[in-house]
């Protein structure tokens, strides 16, 4: 695998489970201001 390859995965496996985190959180605060 080269350098960028690398990189990519090294991205991805960061900023996928922060992206979803950051998913919920959203869905959190709209259902808490929605009731």
């Amino acid at each position: 695998m080269n350098r960028g390859a690398l990189m990519v995965v090294a991205w991805l496996w960061v900023g996928l489970p922060f992206a979803y985190g950051l998913y919920q959180l959203i869905v959190k605060v709209v259902q808490l201001f929605q009731s």
